[in-house]
């Protein structure tokens, strides 16, 4: 297995790998995510590869705060392709943003997860690897 950077061309697995993560989107809106977030130097976008296939993707956010001077590292999305799962391949891309991480200068690494059944076994991977639930997350659409 292969972790490496995203490239454009990866564009109609990872509109795959977001479907499989529970958000459908058309091809022609997951590319206009992705130009957004590749024309913005602090996001990443990590995928694994098996063979040619793209079976897996992490995407990440670099944030600076008010109450700290240390740089943060957000895990925006995670996803295995649902042949996949179960393989280890989740676990290896959590593992190599906690090195890319260490590498980039940040210490302090977090994600954000819903509360439904569909993220139990993600929610016990990530407490697995050391992650803990520290608080709330509040949301108000407008």
């Amino acid at each position: 297995m292969e972790l490496r950077e995203y490239h454009s061309k990866d564009i109609l697995s990872l509109t795959e790998l977001i479907a499989d993560l529970g958000y459908p989107s058309s091809l022609k809106d997951m590319r206009a995510r992705m130009e957004r977030m590749e024309s913005n130097p602090n996001y990443r976008t990590f995928v694994s590869v098996k063979g040619e296939a793209v079976v897996g993707m992490v995407g990440i956010t670099l944030h600076s705060t008010y109450t700290s001077n240390n740089l943060k590292v957000q895990i925006t999305s995670v996803v295995t392709k649902k042949e996949y799962r179960g393989q280890g391949i989740a676990t290896t891309l959590l593992k190599f943003v906690e090195d890319w991480s260490i590498r980039s200068g940040a210490t302090f690494i977090y994600l954000l997860s819903g509360i439904n059944d569909n993220r139990v076994k993600a929610h016990e991977l990530y407490k697995t690897l050391g992650y803990e639930i520290t608080g709330y997350r509040f949301v108000k659409r407008i």
